[in-house]
C-alpha cells in the first residue's frame, strides 16, 4: 500500500497539466490537480482560442472589402464589440466546462485552489496538506510588463479579452507574435492602432524574409513605430500620453504591453525544494523533465523551451506515460509547425534560413512572392509568400514558410510531409490542386540565386 495520498499531483490545469493528469489517471495512477484560476490555462482563456476568434472577426473586414470586386454591394456595415465579446465569453465558459469534465470523467481529484510545495512530496492546498510520489509543475506563464514610469496604466493581453467595449485608439508595445496579432485585429475592428517596437523589424526569431513582409504588410493598416520604445506613460483622465525614447509623443485611449510572458513561478514554495530556476525565471529540467528535486517535474511554458500549446500537450503526455507506463523515447522538437494569426496569416515549420545557416547546413532556397488569384478581382495589394529550404546533402525539405490567408491550415499538411522525410523531388512530383494557393509549394522550381 502506498504511503502517499497520490501517485501524481499536478499544479496547473492548463493544456499540459490536463493532458498529463488525464493520461496518468487512465494508466491507473491516483491523480490530483490544483487550479486556482481557470481550467484550460492561457490558451483557452486568454490566448490561442479568444485570439483566433477575434482574428476571425477581423477577417470579415477584409472579406467585405474584397467582395466589392466580385459584384457585392452593401452599405451601413456596423461592428458591435459587445456581441463579439459576449459570444467569446460563452464559448470560453463552454471550454472551461469541457476541461473540467475531462478531469472528472478520468477520476482525477480536483482542487480549485492555489497549491504550494512544502517539500519534495508534500503540497499545501488551502488548509489541506497532501502527499504525492510525483509532483508536476504545469503552471504556465504570465504577461510581462517592462519597467517604465506609468507602467501601471498599461494593460496586458489578459485584459484585452475582458474589454467591454473597443477603445477609439490603442498603442501596442512589442513586436512579437502577440503584439502583431493584436495590432492586426484591433486595426480591422475599427480602432486607430499604433504598434511600438524597439527593433528594426517585427517578429524576432522568425525567418528574415517573413519578418520583412509582415512588417510591411502591417504598416499598411497600422501606425508602426520601429526602433523606439516607451519611456513614460501618463494618465490624463480622458486619454493616456505615451512618451517614446525617440522623443515622439502620442495620445491614445489604451496601451497594451504585449512584450512576452514569463514563467509563473512566484509563490510556488520552490524554496522548500531543490528546484532551480534559470536566468529567465524558468524551471530548470533535464531531458526527462525532472528538476533538481527528483520527485518534481515540470512541463510547458514554465520550463521555457517552446511556448506552444501543442508542445505542452506533447510534454505532458510524455511525462505521464514515462512515469506510469513505460519510458518513452526522447521528446523531439524537430519540425514543429506554428502559426501567427496576423493579417495575412503566417505559418512556419522547420528551419528558418538563418537557423539553417547557423547549423552549418548547405541548402537551397525556393520561393515565390505573389498576389493570390482572389485579388485579381478584389484589387487588394495583400502579398502572399511561399518558401522552401532544401538540404543539399539529401534533398530533404528542412524548412517551409508561408504568408497567406489560412496559412496555418495549409502548413499542417506540409508538416506531416516534412516529418515523413519528404524531399524536394517528392514535392515536385506531387500534383497541385489548381487553382489554389497551396499549390505554390509543389510548383516552386526556380532556385534563389545567392
Amino acid at each position: 500500500m502506498s504511503s502517499y495520498d497520490y501517485d501524481f499531483f499536478v499544479i496547473g490545469a492548463g493544456s499540459g497539466g490536463v493532458r498529463a493528469s488525464r493520461i496518468a489517471a487512465k494508466l491507473g495512477a491516483r491523480v490530483a490537480v490544483a487550479e486556482e484560476r481557470y481550467f484550460g490555462g492561457t490558451c483557452v482563456n486568454v490566448g490561442c482560442v479568444p485570439k483566433k476568434l477575434y482574428s476571425y472577426a477581423a477577417h470579415f473586414k477584409d472579406d467585405f472589402e474584397d467582395s466589392r470586386g466580385f459584384g457585392w454591394h452593401f452599405s451601413n456595415l456596423h461592428f458591435d464589440w459587445a456581441t463579439l465579446k459576449n459570444n467569446k465569453d460563452r464559448e470560453i465558459n463552454r471550454l472551461n466546462s469541457i476541461y473540467k469534465s475531462i478531469l472528472d470523467s478520468s477520476g482525477v481529484k480536483i482542487y480549485e485552489s492555489r497549491a504550494r510545495l512544502l517539500g519534495p512530496h508534500h503540497v499545501q492546498i488551502g488548509d489541506e496538506i497532501r502527499s504525492s510520489r510525483h509532483i508536476l509543475l504545469a503552471v504556465g506563464g504570465w504577461p510581462y510588463v517592462p519597467a517604465f514610469e506609468g507602467a501601471e496604466h498599461a494593460v496586458t493581453s489578459n485584459e484585452v479579452f475582458a474589454m467591454e467595449s473597443a477603445p477609439k485608439s490603442i498603442a501596442i508595445i512589442g513586436g512579437g507574435y502577440i503584439a502583431v496579432e493584436f495590432a492586426s485585429f484591433f486595426a480591422r475592428l475599427g480602432v486607430d492602432t499604433t504598434l511600438i517596437y524597439r527593433g528594426s523589424k517585427l517578429l524576432r526569431g522568425f525567418d528574415e524574409d517573413l519578418r520583412d513582409i509582415i512588417t510591411n504588410e502591417l504598416s499598411r493598416c497600422t501606425h508602426v513605430i520601429l526602433e523606439s520604445d516607451i519611456s513614460k506613460l501618463r494618465n490624463n483622465q480622458s486619454h493616456l500620453e505615451v512618451v517614446l525614447t525617440s522623443g515622439c509623443e502620442l495620445q491614445v485611449e489604451k496601451v497594451v504591453a504585449a512584450t512576452g510572458r514569463r514563467p509563473l513561478t512566484q509563490d510556488l514554495g520552490l524554496e522548500n525544494t531543490r528546484v532551480q530556476l534559470n536566468d529567465k525565471g524558468a524551471v530548470k529540467v533535464d531531458k526527462d523533465f525532472r528538476t533538481a528535486e527528483h520527485s518534481v517535474l515540470a512541463v510547458g511554458d514554465v520550463v521555457d523551451r517552446v511556448a506552444l500549446t501543442p508542445v505542452a500537450l506533447m510534454e505532458g503526455q510524455w511525462v505521464a506515460r514515462s512515469l506510469f507506463d513505460k519510458k518513452m523515447g526522447p521528446v523531439s522538437y524537430e519540425n514543429l509547425p506554428s502559426a501567427v494569426f496576423c493579417h495575412p496569416n503566417l505559418a512556419t515549420c522547420g528551419y528558418s534560413e538563418e537557423q539553417a545557416r547557423a547549423a552549418g547546413l548547405t541548402f537551397e532556397i525556393y520561393e515565390n512572392r505573389f498576389n493570390q488569384l482572389k485579388h485579381t478581382l478584389s484589387g487588394s495589394e495583400e502579398l502572399s509568400y511561399a518558401k522552401l529550404i532544401v538540404n543539399q546533402a539529401n534533398d530533404r525539405v528542412i524548412g517551409a514558410h508561408l504568408i497567406a490567408p489560412d496559412a496555418g491550415e495549409l502548413m499542417q499538411g506540409i508538416a506531416v510531409a516534412m516529418n515523413a522525410g519528404a524531399t524536394k523531388s517528392i514535392f515536385d512530383a506531387t500534383l497541385g490542386i489548381h487553382p489554389t494557393l497551396a499549390e505554390e509549394f509543389v510548383t516552386l522550381r526556380e532556385k534563389r540565386v545567392t
